[in-house]
């Protein structure tokens, strides 16, 4: 697998939409820590994209709409993952300006419906209007323009991560205003097992994981994962995956320490 940093770290902005139908690789950074510093540091990455998780992550909807700014001025999308059926919060953080949202335990036809609703403007969906800010953001002024083009441009993600998605897949798929699938392969490898082991990189899920971007790709959708280790990246990417979310920002501080204590000591050995 190739890859360039590119628009975002020359600090031009493309919308994510764009990028991902192109066909380019996206790394995205994870940020779970809420406070402005920590997001302004994990934004100045040298990554394509900032997730804020707002399910098991410290980000409210107050938070998200400090951050999507510091996220932006670096030239790069933000993207919301939602705590479990808050599709409400899913119109709030499109009206921030967010380009994309993760919705986690999508586990029927009916919940990718229900998200979609409230991820696309009429006749795709049932978004209400009110999308300054977003505006804004992304330099629209024409509110005829933003109608046109909003659903296109703000990509819905439902999680694969429980036996039933997986059995829905298809379905879920199908939906329309489902632009694409995120793997969660912790809770993923939690329900394969039937509860036995958390295990992100179980050598048994990897065919299951394989298939579920294949079945994307096959039905024209984005295929996106979050990864525990960023040596699996080559090959999810030859399954089709082109969304990445690298770990997460505590990681990024434990890494980093680690690597940084470890060159000073064995300089002094």
């Amino acid at each position: 697998m190739s890859y360039e940093a590119g628009d975002s770290a020359s600090g031009k902005s493309r919308r994510l939409a764009d990028r991902l139908a192109a066909g380019e690789t996206i790394l995205s950074a994870w940020s779970s820590l809420p406070d402005p510093l920590t997001i302004e540091a994990v934004a100045a990455a040298p990554l394509d994209a900032v997730t804020l998780d707002g399910q098991h992550g410290g980000h409210t909807e107050d938070i998200v709409l400090r951050a999507i700014g510091p996220v932006m001025a670096r030239g790069k999308p933000a993207i919301v993952r939602i705590p479990v059926g808050r599709f409400d919060m899913a119109s709030r953080v499109l009206d921030f300006g967010a380009e994309a949202v993760i919705a986690p335990m999508i586990n029927s036809i009916a919940d990718a419906k229900a998200f979609a609703a409230a991820m696309k403007y009429p006749p795709v969906g049932q978004r209400s209007w009110g999308a300054p800010r977003a505006q804004h953001f992304h330099g629209v002024t024409d509110k005829q323009n933003w109608l046109e083009t909003a659903n296109a441009l703000s990509l819905a993600f439902a999680m694969i991560e429980t036996r039933e998605a997986y059995a829905a897949l298809d379905g879920i798929l199908a939906v329309d205003g489902i632009d694409g699938v995120f793997v969660g392969p912790g809770d993923l490898s939690i329900s394969l097992s039937g509860g036995k082991t958390i295990d992100p990189g179980m050598a048994t899920m990897m065919d299951t994981i394989a298939d579920i971007g294949r079945r994307a790709v096959a039905a024209g959708k984005h295929a996106a994962i979050y990864l525990h280790d960023a040596a699996l990246a080559g090959r999810y990417h030859r399954g089709g995956f082109r969304f990445f979310a690298l770990t997460g920002d505590t990681h990024y501080i434990s890494v980093g320490a680690k690597a940084q204590a470890d060159a000073a000591r064995a300089s002094m050995s």
